[in-house]
């Protein structure tokens, strides 16, 4: 092993095949290791014998449950928009040839104590239980600007500059001496806005309100259009077998451009010249050469910091989640002002339809930024809306991000999951990542129809 090698890649995550993937296209000589003999890293697919050892200490799971190999249980479970950027670079890298691909059924807000499809577009907004007849009218007058404004167009910005204009001022009541209501452009009311903000433009938290709105109506933009792309339920796409799938892609492409993958790699050990820069990595008595590492933050432990933790339950059920029309897959966002909450929490459905449990059987997931030393307490608001299930785990796990300087040690730490069950973050953290390492920005100008999706 005694090579030099442009980048060395550590952990097989979703973010480091990602880049590895990334980085082999462009031309550069990547040597990619993992401690663990499995793909996935932290984001692995697990089958239910691997899930049982993992959460209830090697108990033998229930006959009832089904055959072991029929489960792939995601431990980080995420779908991918339509027409995101993720699927842009599965089309950038070719990956798409050694994927399939499913459309997600249905794409859901709470509001009010109740599950509701997220609406859209204007007609959708105009039969949304959401809103009062009223605010029906106003959200669709809002769904038709989104759909209609394009950012080199004056003409269909109706006099406003929305890189200053910010999101509350565009579309929120606003109130003077708490007695005099004024309505901004749009005037919609706090519940609207709330739905708005969380399901359609997937923001995590409130701060998107005091920023420039031309974000948040590229969101809506590109979630209107990605749930057109395949006249679903939703904007979300999903790979048949889970996302095990995508690190395997990923190792067959960076074959393809002269990569070169091991697994069972122990310790992993990143080696430093005298001046703190990273000029290797030793394992089992061998050191590859280079003057970059990428790596997840369990390989640098020294060089992250704590920033969170996520708190989580994963059920095995018999039913799809209740209201949301017997859809067979699903994302349910809970926004955190429906929970009283800071962050958002967040459900996952999948299942047989994608092939990642028997036939007849259902893997939720409820996710949420952790607030309290209670999981199982804390989940509850999600937990209360799957129903009956047939087995519940919870569990927490830490987030990391990067407290060092790669410009002065050539250390590429990644970012720890956080509780979303969509690939935007994820996607953020790949892009910023990319230009740190090569200094360029990832051009995505693709075809997008080299990704399809079965509907059924």
């Amino acid at each position: 092993m005694d090579e030099e090698y442009d980048v060395i890649v550590l952990g097989t995550g979703l973010k480091e095949c990602i880049l590895s993937g990334l980085l082999s296209v462009d031309g550069l000589k990547v040597l990619h290791m993992d401690r663990n003999d499995y793909y996935g890293g932290e984001s692995t697919s697990l089958n239910l014998i691997q899930l049982w050892k993992r959460l209830r200490g090697g108990d033998k799971p229930p006959d009832q449950l089904g055959a072991s190999r029929e489960y792939n249980v995601d431990m980080i479970p995420k779908y991918i928009m339509a027409n995101g950027v993720l699927v842009r670079v599965l089309i950038h890298t070719n990956v798409t040839k050694y994927l399939s691909f499913k459309a997600v059924d249905g794409s859901f807000v709470y509001n009010k104590g109740k599950i509701h499809k997220v609406p859209a577009t204007d007609m959708e907004a105009l039969r949304s239980p959401l809103m009062g007849i009223f605010e029906k009218r106003r959200a669709r007058k809002f769904f038709i600007y989104v759909q209609d404004y394009k950012e080199n167009d004056p003409k269909t910005h109706e006099g406003m500059d929305l890189a200053r204009v910010t999101t509350k001022e565009l579309i929120a009541y606003v109130t003077y001496n708490y007695c005099f209501i004024s309505r901004r452009k749009y005037g919609l009311d706090d519940n609207t806005v709330d739905f708005i903000g969380h399901a359609l433009a997937l923001h995590r938290d409130d701060n998107y309100l005091k920023e420039p709105a031309l974000d948040t109506v590229k969101r809506m933009k590109l979630y209107a259009e990605s749930l057109a792309r395949f006249a679903g339920g939703s904007p979300y796409i999903y790979p048949l077998y889970g996302l095990g799938e995508l690190p395997q892609a990923f190792a067959r492409l960076s074959a393809v451009y002269g990569g070169t993958y091991m697994l069972s790699k122990p310790e992993c050990k990143v080696e430093f010249d005298e001046e703190g820069k990273m000029c290797g990595v030793t394992s089992e008595g061998e050191t590859a050469k280079s003057k970059k590492v990428v790596c997840d933050p369990s390989y640098l432990p020294n060089k992250v910091k704590k920033v969170g933790k996520v708190a989580r339950a994963i059920a095995i059920m018999s039913h799809p989640i209740p209201s949301t029309n017997d859809s067979n897959s699903a994302q349910v966002i809970l926004p955190q002002k429906q929970l009283g909450r800071k962050s958002d929490m967040y459900l996952f459905c999948c299942s047989y339809s994608h092939n990642v449990a028997p036939k007849g059987k259902y893997i939720a997931f409820v996710s949420t930024e952790a607030e309290t030393d209670n999981p199982q307490s804390e989940l509850k608001p999600g937990t209360d809306l799957l129903g009956g299930v047939d087995e519940i785990f919870f569990e927490t796990y830490d987030r990391f991000e990067p407290a060092n300087k790669p410009s002065l040690d050539n250390c590429f730490i990644t970012t720890s999951y956080d509780a979303t069950t969509h690939f935007e973050s994820t996607v953020d953290d790949v892009q910023n990542m990319y230009t740190l390492i090569t200094g360029k920005v990832l051009d995505l100008n693709v075809d997008l129809s080299a990704a399809s999706a079965a509907e059924e």
